[in-house]
C-alpha cells in the first residue's frame, strides 16, 4: 500500500514560528535568571549566550521541524537534471 505524504500547511508554519520564539524566550530567560540568581558569573553567562545558546536553538529547530513534519527522508529526493545548451545555436 502506498504511503500518503502530505506537506505541512500554514498551521505548521505558524506553530514552528511560535515554537522557535518560545524556545528563544525560554533559553534567554533561563540564562538571565541563572545570572540574576548568581549561579552564573558574567564570563559564563557570556559563554552561554555566545556559544551554547545558538546550539540550543539549532536543537530546538531540529526537534520542531521533525515534530511538525518538515523533515525529509531519502525517498523525498529526486534527481536534478540540467538541460544541455548546444554550442551551435545561432544568435
Amino acid at each position: 500500500m502506498d504511503t500518503i505524504h502530505l506537506s505541512p500547511g500554514p498551521a505548521a508554519a505558524h506553530a514552528y514560528r511560535l515554537g522557535i520564539i518560545a524556545s528563544a524566550v525560554a533559553g534567554l530567560t533561563g540564562i538571565v535568571t541563572l545570572y540574576w540568581l548568581g549561579v552564573l558569573e558574567p564570563i559564563f553567562a557570556g559563554y552561554a549566550l555566545v556559544l551554547l545558546f545558538p546550539v540550543y536553538m539549532v536543537f530546538a529547530a531540529t526537534v520542531l521541524s521533525v515534530w511538525l513534519g518538515y523533515n525529509k527522508d531519502p525517498t523525498s529526493l529526486r534527481p536534478v537534471y540540467r538541460k544541455k545548451e548546444s554550442s551551435n545555436q545561432s544568435k
